[in-house]
């Protein structure tokens, strides 16, 4: 059942449409903004549910049901380990300029690690940084959009540099030795992809 609302304009919105795949309007909005949002949960009704920020340029649509990131390396690696148990993933995108706009994306998600075959499918539609540290896929099967009315306006004004530096302090065996450390378990104790093979 879909919601509407008359605005002081007589115009009209719907709340909460849904579709079976990213349409041509969704893939530009999407492909407009500057930040999105990566939910995942365990199986556990015990496990702590995961979201996520990203930024960086590195959202690609790939189909009009898939869509891939660039995921780098952080201090924790719980999509990773709830993709791998369950597959279920969300991402929204929200308009902090414009007209209101929330849209999400259901499906199913899985790691490509560059040692995966995928991996050199994949790659070329990102500008690989040092901090990579794998791609999340995600298999679309739902798509949400909803109204934003209550999202504030944001002004973009750069990316922050922070992770380049910090892995290039680092450097790579630094890198692989933190991940060994950080990135092996979820907060639950899940494995995730990364030291599975």
């Amino acid at each position: 059942m879909f919601l509407k609302f008359d605005n002081h304009q007589n115009q009209t919105f719907f709340m909460g449409k849904f579709f079976d795949t990213m349409l041509d309007q969704h893939q530009a909005f999407i492909q407009k903004q500057k930040m999105f949002f990566v939910a995942t949960a365990p199986l556990s009704t015990s496990g702590h549910v995961n979201l996520s920020p990203k930024g960086m340029d590195c959202f690609k649509i790939l189909s009009g049901n898939r869509v891939a990131y660039m995921d780098i390396i952080g201090s924790g690696n719980e999509t990773s380990a709830h993709v791998l148990e369950n597959g279920r993933i969300t991402i929204m995108f929200c308009a902090f300029e414009g007209p209101p706009n929330i849209l999400r994306l259901y499906g199913q998600g899985y790691t490509v690690l560059p040692t995966d075959a995928e991996w050199q499918e994949l790659a070329p539609h990102f500008n690989l940084v040092l901090a990579t540290r794998q791609i999340i896929v995600a298999d679309v099967d739902m798509v949400q959009t909803s109204c934003g009315f209550s999202v504030p306006f944001y002004s973009y004004t750069g990316e922050r540099d922070h992770a380049q530096k910090w892995a290039e302090n680092k450097g790579a065996d630094g890198l692989e030795a933190y991940k060994a450390e950080k990135n092996r378990v979820s907060l639950d104790g899940l494995p995730t992809a990364l030291f599975l093979k």
